[in-house]
């Protein structure tokens, strides 16, 4: 597997993984009604941000999106985003994007990579976060709606680095 730039012709790939994803309405609080051109503008972020991919020779298994959490006095930490295939998932994709990206923030001297809104009911992203060193600073309690759950908390998780 090879965790690369992202170009525009991966989205006829991309856009899969992310349909399938926001439509299962488990994991991401993006809008599950998204059209492929809104949620190009949503994930493929601009600089100073980098949105790659992870491949397996033609095929994408996954995509990251990463950038500045938030802009002026916050501008010191990072964010990101990852979503895998269905049928790639637990095979390490997750996590390599993940340590693609704690590089990459590394790299640019951020103070460390915040994530915003972790459904609590994924567990397995709970899980690799943690591993990587993320701890949970926050949970907003019932903030997401889970399709079979009902609504559950949306973790804050913080890694300084």
């Amino acid at each position: 597997m090879l965790i690369r730039e992202f170009v525009a012709q991966d989205w006829s790939q991309v856009w899969p993984i992310v349909e399938e994803v926001i439509r299962a309405r488990d994991t991401f609080t993006y809008d599950p009604t998204m059209t492929a051109d809104a949620a190009y503008a949503v994930w493929v972020e601009p600089p100073p941000g980098r949105t790659v991919v992870a491949v397996d020779g033609e095929r994408v298994l996954g995509t990251a999106k990463m950038g500045t959490n938030k802009p002026g006095p916050g501008a010191h930490v990072a964010t990101a985003s990852f979503m895998v295939a269905a049928d790639a998932r637990g095979r390490g994709v997750g996590t390599a994007l993940c340590r693609d990206a704690l590089a990459w923030a590394r790299q640019r001297e951020y103070a460390g990579m915040q994530f915003n809104a972790v459904a609590e009911s994924n567990r397995s992203a709970v899980e690799l976060y943690r591993r990587e060193g993320f701890d949970v600073i926050g949970t907003v309690p019932g903030a997401f709606a889970h399709p079979s759950l009902g609504r559950v908390g949306l973790h804050v998780m913080y890694q300084e680095f």
